[in-house]
């Protein structure tokens, strides 16, 4: 019987340590990532309260399917192959968001359920995320579902708040291009050192560092070209 309670005991211990490791570590990922931004975002257009219940909806939905695909994707896939594609995904997003096509807090969304819209936006931003990321490798480390997807979730709420909180005090005193180039080179320094850190060191020669920097910043360039030559083509439209 005192076994059992042993048992029983490290059982739930270990559990509670998965839970509590899986919030405190997606609130600092979380930190000044684009589902933060993305809330303080839609903190300035609609309700705190709707943009907290669609946050929770997206986070629970996707870190479920996260936990579940955690649980056996490794078994298959090396999770440094899982990291370096995350890595290149964070640059092409820090790319995607300098061309604007994601958090654009000015986005015309009428005629449509703020709800669903939060929800949708966060479910896809949460894609191919660091959050979604570290809630595949915790789910694989600890090997269990349940206390994995209520940390990560809890933490993604604790931390998105922070940004709704942010986006509810200051409004649209934010300037929208602040917003989308501080988040865009958060993106590509993560993504950046993701490859850095996962990349195995004999490729690390400085050619290749070189060139990848070259490259992203020739893609920064390219984009704003690109955004400032649509700006003037906009300006120089006629009036119907």
């Amino acid at each position: 019987m005192a076994l059992c309670h042993a048992e029983l005991s490290l059982f739930c211990g270990r559990r509670m340590v998965a839970f509590i490791t899986s919030l405190v570590f997606v609130v600092l990922a979380e930190m000044g990532d684009k589902t933060q931004l993305l809330a303080m975002c839609f903190a300035m257009k609609y309700r705190w309260q709707t943009v907290m219940w669609g946050v929770f909806a997206a986070t629970a939905a996707n870190h479920l399917l996260a936990v579940l695909l955690g649980t056996f994707l490794t078994t298959f896939v090396p999770m440094s192959w899982v990291n370096i594609a995350a890595s290149v995904s964070f640059i092409i997003f820090g790319l995607w968001t300098i061309r604007g096509d994601t958090l654009n807090c000015a986005d015309d969304h009428s005629g449509r359920s703020p709800f669903w819209v939060v929800t949708i936006s966060f479910f896809i931003a949460e894609c191919g995320d660091k959050t979604q990321l570290a809630t595949v490798a915790l789910a694989a480390q600890y090997n269990t579902v349940l206390p994995v997807w209520l940390g990560t979730t809890a933490g993604m709420m604790i931390a998105d708040a922070i940004g709704i909180i942010f986006g509810v005090v200051m409004g649209r005193r934010i300037p929208e291009n602040a917003v989308k180039w501080f988040a865009a080179l958060i993106f590509i320094a993560f993504g950046i050192f993701g490859l850095y850190e996962t990349v195995p060191r004999e490729y690390l020669r400085a050619p290749l560092v070189i060139g990848l920097l070259a490259a992203v910043a020739g893609a920064v360039g390219f984009i704003v070209r690109i955004n400032r030559r649509q700006r003037q083509a906009s300006t120089d439209e006629p009036e119907p």
